[in-house]
């Protein structure tokens, strides 16, 4: 079997950096003898997770702890920033509790909390198309009270006609596909004549897309690999259903489909928030050529 990888794959920056700060913290609590958290999962990759949880990092549940419910727990301690990050209700929270934060929020994450927090300032209403659900998204909603999410263009068809005659300002979700970005700016666009849209998407999503897209007329089926949860690679999964070649969304490489051993070629890529070494297992069990799964 030929194996194929993409030319851009996996971690990005901003991903790398908090995996890092993370484990310095871990290393950091074990001198100093306490205990060590990232608020929500560090990163959207159950193995990068697992393997802090190694390391002696647990997770700080972010609804329970924002019930004060976790006080307890958080008082005293070590507590890192996610890369989604935290909304500043939370930050003041842990800093009231003596805690010591130590922020591996995506500087691109940074960006969109300070241009949504100016736009609310200068008087506009601001619309962020994302998922509702998602981290970053809860979290530049604490730095623009009364911003409403967007997840979708019929979603943004309605608030567009809403706010028709409002100053309007449109932000992103680092993540999502920037057709989702374009479709929903076009609403505003359309029905809101005083409107500014300001792209913050993260280029590393485009860039992965863009990778499998070129990778995919030199294979025949294609292998996305990253966390069930994870947005970006969810949406990496989509583009590649989209060239119509046959493809999977695993999380590791023991989750490796019998059917794709079928296959003479297969193109590897990977979400931006997925471990090197997730990649590599993947691809050395593709290499042996055999299926090593459950019996069907």
């Amino acid at each position: 079997m030929q194996i194929v990888r993409a030319p851009v794959l996996g971690m990005c920056m901003g991903v790398r950096r908090a995996e890092e700060k993370a484990k310095k913290a871990a290393q950091r609590a074990k001198e100093l003898s306490k205990p060590v958290f990232t608020y929500g999962p560090l990163i959207h990759n159950p193995q990068a997770v697992k393997a802090l949880e190694s390391l002696g990092v647990r997770v700080l549940e972010p609804e329970a702890f924002e019930r004060g419910e976790l006080d307890g727990k958080a008082k005293g301690s070590i507590v890192v920033i996610r890369a989604h990050g935290a909304p500043p209700e939370a930050l003041l929270r842990l800093n009231s509790l003596g805690v010591e934060v130590v922020d591996a929020t995506c500087p691109r994450v940074l960006k969109s909390q300070k241009k949504a927090a100016s736009l609310i300032e200068k008087g506009f209403s601001l619309a962020i198309a994302g998922d509702r659900s998602h981290g970053e998204v809860t979290g530049i909603l604490g730095y623009a009270p009364g911003a409403v999410v967007v997840q979708n263009a019929a979603e943004a068809a309605v608030l567009a006609k809403e706010w028709e005659r409002r100053p309007v300002a449109l932000i992103a979700q680092t993540t999502i596909k920037k057709s989702e970005y374009d479709a929903i700016a076009a609403l505003f666009e359309a029905h809101c004549p005083s409107f500014l849209a300001f792209d913050t998407l993260c280029p590393a999503t485009a860039e992965r897309q863009k990778a499998l897209k070129k990778m995919a007329g030199e294979v025949e089926a294609l292998l996305v690999v990253g966390g069930k949860n994870s947005a970006n690679t969810q949406r990496l999964f989509m583009a590649a259903k989209e060239t119509g070649k046959p493809a999977w969304h695993i999380e590791t490489a023991s989750e490796l489909p019998r059917e794709i051993f079928g296959y003479t070629s297969v193109g590897l890529t990977a979400g931006a928030s997925t471990p090197d070494s997730v990649v590599d297992d993947v691809e050395s069990t593709l290499m042996k050529g055999e299926y090593d799964g459950p019996a069907s």
